[in-house]
């Protein structure tokens, strides 16, 4: 099983047990990322949970340990005691990651990636999320950046679906249609 497919696994389960317990699901998320930042800041803390030659039982004590420090949620503490002691460690930021996609899903809340060749306007990038919205009929997170290779149009991203009306895009099927035809 790959390192992604045990992560989505055990977000799913985090969702799932966190609904079961009706425990505030976006103090869940941050206390995942404020947690795995710690690990990220201390470099000596991160060594030590990935270091293969650590026994699993010294690992589940230290993260026991900084959990109770941490004052986290139940649920929280005791997926990351989990994680540390069947030696998982490496799996929390995809783990966190399918966690944020899924409870976007539960939420009916869809992410949009938007590129333009220009910085869109605020009213113009609120346009195009009630385009979204409406297309897909779910609430919509929208993120815009900038990538002067299109030349123009727009390019939007939304979950795994990709529209592009890009002048570039354009460009390259007119190009493409007229090698055909000769």
């Amino acid at each position: 099983m790959t390192n992604r497919t045990a992560a989505a696994r055990y977000a799913r389960a985090l969702l799932d047990v966190s609904v079961k317990e009706q425990a505030e699901l976006s103090q869940i998320e941050a206390q995942l990322t404020e947690f795995a930042g710690l690990f990220a800041q201390h470099e000596s803390l991160a060594k030590i949970i990935v270091n293969p030659a650590v026994p699993a039982l010294r690992k589940r004590a230290l993260v026991a340990e900084l959990v109770t420090r941490a004052e986290l949620q139940p649920v929280v503490g005791r997926m990351l005691v989990l994680l540390a002691e069947r030696d998982r460690w490496a799996i929390l930021p995809d783990m966190i990651a399918a966690f944020r996609e899924r409870l976007l899903e539960l939420q009916h809340v869809v992410r949009a990636d938007v590129t333009t060749a220009v910085p869109l306007p605020a009213e113009r990038a609120k346009q195009i999320e009630q385009s979204i919205a409406h297309a897909t009929g779910r609430s919509v997170t929208l993120s815009t950046r900038v990538d002067p290779s299109i030349i123009g149009g727009v390019v939007a991203r939304v979950g795994s679906t990709v529209y592009d009306g890009s002048v570039t895009n354009h460009l390259q099927r007119m190009k493409q249609r007229l090698e055909e035809s000769v």
